[in-house]
């Protein structure tokens, strides 16, 4: 999936409507409403080829046969679409019944808090759902009544996982004789030879989410789940010059100064980022593994590989987005019933054979090596308590706030103590906002 992580826009009409929309909230057990609809708006953002979109095309294609006589309105939205107007759109007529939306505090978790999601507890149980996710993975489909991840009502159900990984061309690096990196000085180092026969080495979206992943696996690189736990669900109050961040920003700041990173890259969307690293002209990129099936069906010019963040025990991840319900859905019988069809061994399978993540299939179900070794990876990362979320996930708007902050690294307008001051206050904002 080539997401496009981008929420400001809606910002004055949200200050003005959170009053009105905190006493919408559903009830959690309205799987009656819109039971005679015939018909089901769905929205999602995958790509037709990345294992998700692949998965999800399948199971409207299911329910559709389970379900004769029910249209699909079909929609495929922009991440970013989506991410900027969710609110406005699910607050009026125009929601859907259902979309893929992200999760995190300041998307699901906001839209839970302001009464637009639908509470699927009851459902999750009924169906079974709850079952199906590990406690690592059910964190993020939590929400507790400040919006806070990670305990209260189900207000989204993920099925598949994702997380940030390190894509390479196995060519490149056979042609100049360099060795899969174990260590981050290993790593610099493979960095540091590609630029010495001119090369970039990594290619980077820093118009979009790209960018801010780096920075954040540096930051981790210093970090322990205690450190996580501060910044991300409010443990303890995080001081944003403290030796993670201050890592993160200098380190990231450093890679562009020595020519990792090229300038130009503040501009470039995610999108751009993966076709460039598809063409071989650039040997690396670090981005998540939404990209895996869609590389794996593209990329016929290049022998390619992937491996961890090299010395990182965290890694930037979660479970996948999530079918959220809204609450002004016409039709929440037939989103449940399309939920319960993506959990079948049908599509989970056919999921995890496309190269996605699924939690739900059937491990002697997934034929090749390489998927394998991906749903492998990603479940050690899982059992090891590996999973760090995303930076932007803490605050509401703190998406935008860190590309721009990020960009500034890239083009040199911000110093590493400046863009720490700059997302500190959002975070801290926040954090006020909600008496924390």
């Amino acid at each position: 999936m080539f997401k496009s992580r981008a929420g400001v826009a809606a910002g004055a009409m949200l200050l003005a409507t959170s009053l009105a929309l905190a006493a919408c909230s559903g009830s959690g057990s309205d799987s009656d409403k819109g039971s005679d609809a015939k018909t089901l708006t769905l929205w999602h953002y995958e790509g037709p080829t990345s294992a998700m979109g692949v998965a999800w095309n399948k199971a409207i294609e299911l329910f559709k046969a389970s379900h004769p006589g029910v249209e699909v309105k079909f929609e495929e939205k922009s991440f970013e679409q989506i991410q900027q107007n969710a609110q406005m759109i699910l607050n009026s007529d125009s929601a859907p019944d259902i979309l893929e939306y992200n999760k995190g505090n300041a998307t699901a978790g906001l839209l839970s808090k302001q009464g637009l999601l639908t509470d699927l507890s009851d459902e999750a149980s009924k169906r079974g759902w709850d079952k199906k996710l590990s406690s690592s993975l059910a964190t993020t489909a939590k929400y507790d009544d400040d919006g806070i991840m990670g305990s209260g009502k189900t207000f989204g159900i993920p099925n598949y996982g994702e997380f940030v990984e390190v894509y390479y061309n196995q060519d490149m690096f056979a042609k100049y004789g360099l060795q899969v990196p174990t260590t981050l000085d290993e790593f610099v180092k493979v960095l540091d030879a590609f630029k010495a026969k001119g090369i970039t080495p990594l290619s980077v979206g820093g118009a979009e989410y790209p960018a801010q992943q780096i920075f954040y696996e540096l930051a981790l690189s210093k970090a322990d789940r205690s450190w996580v736990d501060d910044y991300q669900l409010y443990k303890n109050k995080v001081d944003f010059h403290d030796e993670q961040l201050t890592y993160g920003a200098t380190t990231f700041a450093d890679w562009v100064s020595k020519g990792y990173i090229a300038k130009n890259s503040a501009g470039i969307k995610a999108e751009d980022m993966g076709v460039a690293w598809e063409q071989a002209k650039f040997p690396i990129l670090i981005s998540g593994s939404w990209w895996y099936g869609r590389f794996a069906s593209e990329v016929k010019n290049f022998k390619w590989g992937t491996f961890l963040f090299p010395g990182n025990k965290l890694h930037p991840g979660s479970s996948g987005n999530l079918w959220v319900v809204p609450e002004k859905s016409k039709a929440k019988s037939l989103a449940y019933d399309f939920i319960d069809i993506t959990m079948q061994p049908e599509v989970q399978n056919l999921l995890g054979n496309s190269g996605g993540l699924p939690i739900a299939a059937d491990p002697a179900a997934i034929t090749d090596p390489k998927n394998k070794e991906l749903i492998e990876t990603f479940n050690k990362i899982s059992s090891e308590d590996g999973l760090a979320f995303y930076p932007d996930w803490p605050a509401p708007g703190y998406y935008d706030v860190l590309v721009s902050g990020v960009q500034g690294l890239i083009n040199g307008s911000k110093t590493p103590t400046a863009f720490l001051d700059e997302i500190a206050k959002p975070y801290n904002e926040n954090l006020a906002d909600i008496g924390k």
